[in-house]
């Protein structure tokens, strides 16, 4: 994993460890199939090392990042008709990170006397623990069961257990899978789930071009960071030597293809050795790394996404701008 757990962690904070419940997911089976061939590319799961997570929210707090203050005015707005209509006696949330929305959840739970526990899971351990340890501090009737693992490959590989679960997959990020990725989660989920489970899915929006390139080039510099950073973390974990200042950000919006296309960009023809992996990579001048891609949903395309997976609208929340969707679907299969 690329974050380490705390050397002085009480007992009952210990995570438990996901293991892929299927094929891939490894750093180097990803760089093997990504950095060593053309196009290149790194999965944007490495960009959350604890640096990364850190830098993450710092963008979050950006004036031009609207994301993540519309789904929390969207949460705020709608907690009570989620989990009302949800009954959880589980909130497991994708993609955890600090667990800072979560809490409008559970105090809905507190406030209707549902008694509801809690299961982060994130790829970065260390945000983990340090996220259920201000849970616990709040909430001392929460029980949590804090989990590392790749919500992508390592779904499947949760123990099933009586009760009904809410998973949340906030932030958008279901715009960060394409493809067979996007299918590998979804089969993941669903293999996860029981019938009667419910799914809290936050979107993003397809809107003006302007507006989506100005989330992803803030003026402040911290997507720019955060995206760099990555070469940072194949340093530690690979041995590789990157030199980041040879990089630059680069961000913009295809219109064809409805997503924000998310790059690192050689400054100059360079040798990159990655000594874990006994490989090298040869990159020239202006060559491209890939490191995410964001996409940009409509109201009917994200109903269609769930429904042609079994999964049932009950609501669709947006504001007034239309600039993100919160969604609440019930598997039924």
């Amino acid at each position: 994993m690329l974050c380490l757990s705390s050397e002085q962690e009480p007992p009952d904070m210990q995570c438990e460890h996901l293991h892929p419940g299927r094929p891939g997911g490894s750093l180097i089976e990803d760089v093997r199939r990504g950095l060593l061939d053309s196009p290149r590319s790194i999965p944007c799961k490495y960009l959350y090392d604890e640096h990364g997570s850190k830098l993450f929210e710092r963008i979050c707090e950006t004036r031009e990042y609207y994301q993540t203050r519309t789904e929390s005015g969207l949460l705020n707005d709608a907690c009570t008709s989620i989990i009302e209509t949800s009954q959880p006696e589980q909130l497991l949330e994708l993609g955890s990170g600090n667990s800072s929305k979560i809490h409008v959840l559970l105090d809905s739970c507190r406030k209707l006397n549902l008694d509801c526990s809690y299961m982060p899971l994130d790829i970065c351990e260390q945000a983990v623990t340090d996220a259920c340890r201000i849970l616990q501090h709040k909430y001392s009737w929460l029980e949590i069961r804090p989990m590392v693992g790749d919500y992508i490959h390592s779904l499947s590989s949760l123990a099933s257990a009586p009760g009904r679960r809410l998973y949340v997959f906030l932030g958008g990020t279901i715009g960060n899978l394409e493809g067979p990725e996007r299918q590998c989660f979804f089969a993941e989920l669903l293999a996860a789930m029981n019938p009667g489970d419910w799914l809290l899915l936050g979107a993003d929006r397809e809107k003006d071009p302007t507006i989506l390139n100005a989330a992803y080039n803030d003026s402040a510099g911290y997507t720019a960071r955060f995206n760099l950073n990555v070469l940072n973390v194949l340093n530690r974990e690979l041995r590789a030597d990157f030199q980041v200042e040879q990089f630059r950000h680069q961000a913009a919006y295809n219109t064809r293809l409805k997503h924000i296309e998310i790059h690192l960009v050689s400054q100059q023809a360079q040798r990159v050795s990655l000594q874990e992996m006994k490989a090298d990579v040869h990159l020239h001048e202006g060559e491209k790394i890939l490191t995410e891609i964001s996409r940009k949903f409509t109201y009917q395309g994200l109903n269609e996404l769930l429904e042609q997976h079994q999964l049932q609208v009950a609501h669709h929340f947006q504001p007034d701008n239309q600039y993100f969707s919160l969604v609440l679907a019930r598997y039924s299969p």
